[in-house]
């Protein structure tokens, strides 16, 4: 059994069990207590579980949690894919960045850059205060209080009139026809502003592709995407799914 296949095995696990130790999971798939314990760093570190004492604990995929929970898990994992994306970010652009934990830690990186952010984030604007540069305009409307992000028709309507080099989005799935969200607000500002965008990045990590939470709405289609990068190398199947021309950059070696 490969790893990816024994994620998928914990979390169903997780699923009836809500809470398993390190030393359980070693003893159920026959594997050493080393190997089980990089599962279980392996999935909390991406946000798949919660890390406990001597193991880890569910967490409720049926929906998404709120990006406040989302945001308390520190993950490495996060931040090097967040240094990834800052390469695709260059002087004298005008970018949107969209709501997702991944790319928060993106505009810090940001600080000093002289280029202009468009984002319906909360987080990412407030991520981009401590510098005179990049100028940062925040889209205005109502907040969603739970997923920190802001979504109107004047929003809208103002991303319809600016054209961005770049367009960074995140995803809480991804399904062999396009990258989905949770919610049809937000996936509707990230459509608006990749039909304006010369080119897409997509942070994601590998599990968004076997994800069982529940995103209805479609952000894009997959062959939309001009690069991507995640975490681990994607199988031969899940590379498929996208154009040819679509750059793949996982962060971590196998």
């Amino acid at each position: 059994m490969t790893q990816e296949e024994r994620l998928i095995q914990i979390k169903k696990l997780l699923k009836e069990k809500h809470q398993l130790s390190t030393r359980k999971l070693a003893e159920h798939f026959q594997i050493s207590f080393d190997t089980a314990r990089r599962d279980v760093i392996h999935l909390t570190s991406t946000g798949q579980a919660i890390r406990i004492h001597g193991g880890l604990m569910e967490i409720d995929q049926n929906s998404v949690p709120d990006f406040l929970a989302r945001n308390q898990i520190q993950s490495p994992i996060k931040l090097k894919m967040a240094k990834m994306a800052k390469r695709f970010v260059h002087p004298g652009q005008c970018d949107f960045i969209g709501s997702s934990t991944i790319l928060k830690q993106l505009c810090p990186l940001l600080n000093g850059m002289d280029l202009q952010v468009v984002t319906n984030s909360i987080d990412n604007a407030l991520s981009m205060l401590t510098s005179e540069i990049p100028s940062v305009r925040l889209l205005g409307g109502l907040i969603n209080k739970s997923q920190r992000y802001i979504y109107s028709e004047a929003a809208l309507e103002t991303i319809r009139k600016i054209h961005f080099n770049t367009a960074f989005i995140g995803a809480s799935k991804i399904r062999a026809d396009g990258v989905y969200a949770p919610r049809m607000e937000d996936a509707e500002i990230v459509r608006t502003a990749i039909a304006r965008a010369n080119q897409v990045v997509l942070v994601a990590e590998k599990f968004k592709f076997t994800n069982i939470s529940s995103s209805p709405y479609m952000s894009t289609l997959l062959n939309k995407v001009d690069v991507l990068i995640t975490d681990t190398s994607l199988t031969e199947e899940q590379r498929s799914l996208f154009d040819s021309k679509t750059q793949i950059i996982p962060i971590l070696k196998e």
